[in-house]
């Protein structure tokens, strides 16, 4: 002390003055070092009130969020994938697609060996335009035969009634004969008139008689001649019979025909809808059976969402009611959906194993019930097997 006072002194300082002053030189030193900015506590005091207030806010969201919606996780999107399989057993020649094509309904997916049945339908052909010439023909002739049988049997019939003349002119006069005959007859006992003359009647009497025999005869021959004139026509009969049997035989060729080209048609598969190709299972150059799978296709235009809703929840859940779809493999991304149909029987009634609890141990659990939801695509970007979260709203 009595050092320091030397050296202010040499110094030209009072030594009281300054010994008054230094304690709270240093003290005003000590007090600037170790205390806060005065600016700085209200900015940290404000942002503790604000990360509170989001703290609260987030916790109040989350639970308003929990009492007022029912959020399901058991969920994923579904669709109808159709297995292409092929009706006709050969070996496949070409594969036009693969996995991950989009294909429109009509174009080819596979081709199948067809050259069989091409041979086929084109021998079916021939075989039916064969039918359709033997029908021609057969016609033809009935034509030709009625024309035929036609004109003879008017002539013959021409020729009956020209013989019933010629019949009826001799029995008159076979009348005519027999008449002058018996008057000769009672006249000649009695000398009117000579022998000769009764000897004329007689012979004119007979003549007459077998003229009419004759007309007879003739008549005979005419309407025999139209008889089988008749029966020359009966021949129509038969050839008709003959056309009406191509009937079922032409059928029969047809529906051959038809099936061979339904065979033939079967051999280039083509997609059934617009859609995908979900995956392919054969090469070229393999050997396909009938209901082989051969490819699996699906329409991304048809997507659906299922669910497995628990049954305490399965009440806001009806169909109708509108809910919201996450997607995990589009984060930020919310579609809306319609409930179109709720299951009639919980999941676990179409286990494999049931449980029937026979030992009387029972073990309440929580079941749960399929939800099918309509959802509408959005670019193809919502793919069959993808997992997906609900929310539904409990208060409408």
């Amino acid at each position: 002390m009595d050092q320091r006072v030397s050296r202010l002194e040499r110094q030209g300082h009072d030594p009281e003055t300054d010994l008054r002053t230094a304690p709270d030189k240093e003290t005003e030193a000590a007090s600037e070092a170790f205390s806060p900015p005065g600016r700085a506590r209200p900015w940290r005091l404000y942002g503790a009130i604000l990360a509170a207030l989001i703290v609260l806010g987030a916790g109040g969201w989350w639970l308003w969020q929990q009492f007022t919606h029912v959020f399901v996780t058991d969920a994923r999107v579904a669709a109808d994938i159709v297995a292409v399989s092929s009706r006709v057993p050969g070996w496949v020649t070409a594969v036009e697609v693969i996995a991950g094509d989009s294909v429109r309904k009509g174009d080819i997916l596979v081709r199948i060996d067809d050259r069989e049945s091409r041979l086929l339908v084109q021998e079916l052909d021939a075989q039916l335009m064969g039918i359709a010439r033997r029908r021609e023909e057969i016609e033809a002739r009935i034509k030709l035969i009625d024309r035929q049988t036609q004109s003879r049997i008017t002539a013959k019939q021409a020729a009956v009634r020209a013989a019933e003349a010629a019949l009826a002119a001799a029995a008159a006069q076979r009348d005519l004969a027999r008449q002058d005959n018996d008057r000769a007859e009672k006249l000649a006992p009695g000398g009117t008139i000579t022998r000769a003359r009764l000897d004329q009647t007689r012979a004119a009497l007979e003549t007459a008689k077998q003229q009419v025999l004759s007309a007879q005869a003739d008549l005979e021959n005419a309407r025999a001649a139209v008889a089988e004139a008749e029966a020359a026509r009966e021949e129509l009969t038969v050839l008709q019979r003959q056309l009406a049997e191509l009937g079922p035989e032409e059928q029969r060729l047809r529906a051959q025909r038809e099936r061979a080209a339904l065979d033939l048609e079967d051999r280039t598969i083509v997609m059934p809808f617009d859609g995908v190709v979900d995956q392919t299972f054969v090469d070229e150059g393999e050997y396909v059976t009938p209901g082989q799978r051969l490819l699996m296709v699906h329409d991304p235009e048809r997507v659906r969402v299922e669910a497995n809703v628990k049954e305490t929840d399965i009440r806001f859940f009806r169909p109708g009611k509108t809910v919201t779809i996450t997607v995990d493999a589009l984060p930020g991304r919310r579609f809306e959906g319609k409930v179109t149909r709720v299951g009639q029987a919980a999941t676990s009634e179409f286990a494999l194993l049931p449980n029937p609890n026979p030992s009387g141990n029972f073990t309440k659990i929580t079941q749960r019930l399929p939800v099918r939801i309509a959802v509408q695509q959005d670019g193809g970007e919502i793919k069959p097997g993808m997992m997906v979260e609900l929310e539904a709203g409990t208060g409408d």
